[in-house]
């Protein structure tokens, strides 16, 4: 932890956070944090429909929407959510390209008010699938780590240039907190 306030489980963790990740590693967190007020978007497909049902048994809300399908309806759902909960999104899914941000995450918190979290995260020699994000799948037994940055404020009603601003610095961050 760059600082540990920021994690859900502490009791000095201080109002909502919005933690961000890779889609390659979705499988991660969904494990290392259960009943901790979180709402996590998810895609509307039908790969996200396990992803679902694992939420709702590790005591998550789920919002379905992306850029292409539902996103309007999605980014609502997300707003509401973020008033009283954590929210967490991996901002190059569900189609990629991989580790590149899109600017959804910045969009969000600058509206809310609300700081970003990066998560890097990797296993030791996973299996890797033939997907867009070379989705990562533990060995049994094998090694994972996380690596968690400080609570970065984004400011309120970003201009598009802040937007891609930000953007691209979170996206420099959440790359190397993963190489880490």
């Amino acid at each position: 932890y760059q600082d540990h306030t920021v994690d859900p489980v502490f009791p000095e963790c201080h109002g909502p956070n919005l933690y961000v990740f890779w889609h390659e590693y979705i499988l991660f967190p969904l494990y290392l944090r259960e009943h901790c007020y979180l709402t996590i978007l998810l895609s509307q497909h039908r790969d996200a429909d396990i992803l679902s049902e694992v939420a709702v048994r590790m005591g998550y809300e789920f919002v379905r929407g992306s850029t292409q399908r539902g996103g309007e309806r999605a980014i609502r759902a997300m707003f509401a959510a973020g008033r009283s909960r954590h929210l967490a999104m991996t901002p190059d899914g569900p189609r990629g390209p991989r580790r590149q941000m899109a600017p959804g995450a910045i969009y969000l918190a600058s509206r809310l008010g609300m700081p970003i979290t990066a998560i890097g995260l990797g296993y030791d020699r996973p299996w890797r699938l033939k997907s867009w994000d070379r989705f990562a799948v533990p060995r049994p037994f094998s090694r994972a780590r996380a690596v968690v940055s400080r609570a970065i404020f984004v400011p309120p009603n970003l201009s598009r240039d802040g937007i891609e601003e930000y953007r691209r610095m979170i996206q420099d961050l959440l790359n190397n907190l993963t190489h880490q």
